[in-house]
């Protein structure tokens, strides 16, 4: 008769029991055999300990078992231990975030999580956000400027076509998010000025780019410097006249 290799019955038989190391308590003390019931026993008891162990302590639970519970999860002792690595400048460690987020219990990679989820999804909203708002507020003063916004959404169209026609790509590109940049391409159209080449060699990039870092400049677009700002509308006219 063949025997089967896998029976794990005819394992337990064959193996002899001083073989098996296992604590004498859980031995027979006359036949030496494995008390199973003990061990079974022993092994419950073990298991119900670790969930309670595992398990979030209840709400009238005693503060030693709350501190207990928040270090086994990883929970720093203070907000100051928290590791906090930004993944963008805007988004780094607050210490009143830091205070709430510990209060809650977040352990470390939960309070990490947080922040990168602050700089992924947020900032681009918050970017978006002001973009709008920034446009807004430039679509209003070229309202004010010619008189309304029946009569600027009539003109805007002629000045895109000119612009497009007559100035290289990154020259209208650059004016034409600003209301100034519209109102200087307006003057410039309506006094013919000469026409930027939309084919403009690479000679002429460092000026372009220059004058576009220009206008991303606050003294630019946010405190409008008379000054300053009239150096980029200078700029992009002497562009157009060295390119005629």
């Amino acid at each position: 008769m063949t025997e089967d290799l896998l029976d794990v019955s005819a394992i337990q038989q064959n193996l002899p029991a001083q073989e098996i190391d296992v604590p004498e308590k859980f031995r027979d003390p006359a036949t030496g055999a494995l008390r199973v019931e003990a061990l079974l026993k022993s092994y419950l008891e073990l298991e119900r300990a670790m969930s309670r162990r595992m398990a979030p302590p209840a709400e009238d639970a005693a503060e030693e078992d709350r501190l207990r519970w928040r270090r086994a999860i990883g929970v720093p002792e203070a907000p100051e231990g928290y590791a906090i690595e930004p993944k963008h400048e805007l988004c780094g460690p607050d210490e009143e975030v830091n205070r709430r987020l510990h209060e809650a219990g977040f352990t470390c990679r939960q309070a990490q999580l947080v922040y990168d989820l602050a700089a992924e999804r947020l900032l681009p909203l918050i970017a978006e956000a002001a973009a709008e708002f920034e446009a807004g507020k430039q679509r209003e003063k070229l309202n004010a400027e010619f008189g309304g916004e029946d009569r600027y959404r009539r003109l805007a169209p002629q000045i895109a076509a000119w612009g497009r026609a007559n100035l290289s790509e990154p020259v209208f590109a650059a004016l034409a998010t600003t209301a100034e940049g519209v109102l200087a391409m307006y003057r410039m159209m309506g006094a013919k000025e000469p026409p930027l080449s939309r084919d403009a060699t690479a000679e002429t990039a460092p000026d372009e780019a220059e004058l576009r870092k220009m206008m991303r400049d606050p003294r630019y677009w946010r405190t409008r410097e008379p000054d300053f700002v009239q150096r980029v509308t200078e700029g992009f006219r002497r562009l157009v006249r060295d390119k005629g």
